[in-house]
Order: C-alpha cells, then structure tokens, then sequence
C-alpha cells in the first residue's frame, strides 16, 4: 500500500525515491526484455510499464521504497550508490516476485489501483511471471563485479526462505481460530522485516561494509520492516482507497488476522469479544459489519497498540543505525526513509 505521488514528491526521500525508480526500471528493462513474449508481459505489468495488452503505461509501479533503501545504505557509508545499482534491482525483483505469488494466495483481486496480475492473466501466468523474477534477481545481481558477491548471493538467498516462510504462517492463520501476538510478529518479521533487512545489508556490503556493521544494517532494516507492517496493517483497516488502491476495511472483509485485529482480540474485553463474534461468522460480512468490525478494533485498543509499537519499532531501528554508521557517515537518507515508511497516512 503507498502514498499518492503528491506525497511522496513532497517528502525529502523523493528525490532518492526518484532515483531509484529510474536506476532499476533501467537494469531490468533489459533484463527483462530477454524473457520468454508472455512472460515479459506479465512482468512488464507487474512492474508498471504496459498494460495487460502491451501498450504503453504512463504511470509506473509502487515508490521503489526498498530499492531507495539500498541505494541510502550504500550512501551513508561512502556517499556513491553507484556500486549499488544491481542489488537494487535485484531486490525490487525478489519483492514483484512475493507479490505476485501473494496476491494468488489471498486471492486479491486489485493492487496499485487495478486489477493484480493473476486477474488480468491468469494464476498459471502470474505464478510463473513470479518465478521468473525470482530466477532472475541473483543473476541481476551477479552483474556487477564485486568482491563480496558471494556473501549477497548467499544473503539474498536466505531472505526468499525466510519471506516463504512469513507466508506460510500468513496462510496457516486463515485455518485458526486462535493467533497470538508473538506468532503475529514472528509472520511479520519474515514476509516484511527479511527484505527491508536484506535491502539495507545489500547497501552495506556494496559499500564495503564489515560483516559486523553487514549484520547491524540488516537488523535496522529488520526494525523498521516490523513498522512497516504495523503501518501497513493499519492502512488495511482505516487507510483511504485513494491512497492504499484497495477497498475501504479490505483487511477486514476477508477477516485477515492482522496485528491491530491481533492485538484487539487479546484484550478480552466487551468490544474483543464482538470482535471476535463477527470475525468467526459463518458468512460474507456485510459493508455495515466491516465498518463495525474497525470501530471495535479501535475500541479493543488495536490501533493504539499497533501506532505505539510502530514507534517503538522506527526508534530502535534508529537507534541501531546511530551506532553502526563510521565517522562522517551520513543517515540523512536513511532517517528520510524510516519517516516515509512510519507516517504513511491513514
């Protein structure tokens, strides 16, 4: 879910935010462009370039957010995110890639203001146009020479199980009656918090980076990928469909178990257990029940707890990179970015 344009050409990560957009659209137009025709298709849409008949697209996809992340991190440390191009890249990839196979998952039907890809092709092509990017991401990344190759490869690797792994416990939580807070934030911490993390120590170890101060910036990117979520949870229950492209309660009409529902429904008071009553109904829940499911959310104290964790989550994240970067290092990107991810409006 993301801001309009306007917002984020406002804000002081725009300009960064702009620049990664451009260095990755421009990496992966030619790799892409090698791919089998329908393929191509079906990924050039997922990324914004054309619509599903081929024809050109004046928008493009989301705001390169963990693209930006890269390119910052490489910055902070030696001020060229030149060098950083290819992992960028390589991570918006592995992101399209869970996307694509998530929107098959949970059967959503829109995404950035139209129809996800597994509508407008299919599933068989949406899954295989997901497999594609993931195939293709290592090798995007493998060409730029660069010392600790290796050691992103291996990392890169690592992050894809992790986010398969956060999927699958999103998944498992559609089959229980019961989830916890800790088993929520476990979930989160990989679908959402492995590739913030990845994207940060990509950063880090193409800036030449030792593995110790490696090791921190993934566990910023971590912190702040937990906000993120908390955010994101918050803008699938109360966030504007101008802004996020999706249904007003989106989150509440397939009775997700979200952080702030999460939260909520461990309270045990009155508006827990109406909650609760209307999350286990044996049917569709009507327009009237999703706007009453969101109000006993917020009374439940869901969304206080979720905007105060988010806090607490983007602070520590700080507090982490003010101990990892050198003298001179510079986090005036980073701190941009951290306030993009955190203020998104509801």
């Amino acid at each position: 879910m993301t801001a309009t344009a306007a917002e984020s050409s406002a804000h002081p990560s725009g300009p960064l935010l702009d620049r990664a957009r451009g260095l990755v659209d421009a990496l992966l137009r030619t790799s892409v462009q090698e791919m089998p025709p329908r393929t191509r298709l079906v990924c050039g849409y997922q990324l914004g370039w054309w619509e599903a008949d081929g024809s050109a697209r004046s928008a493009g996809a989301g705001k390169a957010l963990r693209p930006a992340l890269v390119l910052a991190a490489a910055g902070a440390f030696t001020g060229d995110m030149a060098a950083a191009g290819p992992a960028a890249a390589a991570v918006e990839l592995v992101h399209n890639f869970s996307l694509l196979h998530d929107d098959v998952l949970d059967r959503d039907e829109t995404r950035r203001h139209r129809p996800t890809a597994w509508k407008a092709f299919g599933t068989a092509d949406a899954i295989l146009a997901g497999d594609a990017m993931l195939a293709l991401a290592p090798q995007v990344l493998a060409s730029h020479d660069h010392p600790m190759l290796a050691q992103a490869v291996r990392r890169l690797g690592i992050c894809v199980a992790e986010l398969c792994e956060g999927q699958h416990l999103d998944c498992a939580f559609e089959q229980r009656t019961e989830v916890g807070i800790a088993d929520c934030l476990e979930m989160a911490a990989g679908k959402t918090g492995a590739l913030l993390g990845l994207s940060c120590a990509l950063g880090a170890l193409a800036a030449g980076a030792p593995e110790t101060t490696v090791r921190a910036m993934d566990e910023f990117g971590r912190r702040l990928g937990l906000a993120f979520q908390l955010v994101d949870d918050l803008l699938g229950i109360w966030g504007d469909p101008a802004v996020t492209g999706k249904p007003a309660g989106a989150d509440l009409q397939v009775r997700k178990k979200s952080l702030p529902v999460v939260a909520a429904l461990a309270g045990g008071t009155e508006p827990a257990r109406r909650l609760r009553a209307l999350y286990t109904l044996c049917r569709p829940l009507t327009t009237a029940e999703v706007t009453q499911a969101g109000d006993l959310v917020a009374q439940a104290g869901g969304r206080t707890w979720a905007q105060e964790q988010a806090e607490h989550c983007t602070a520590a994240a700080l507090e982490i990179l003010d101990h990892s970067l050198p003298p001179g290092g510079d986090s005036t990107e980073l701190r941009a970015l951290a306030a993009l991810i955190t203020r998104r409006k509801l």
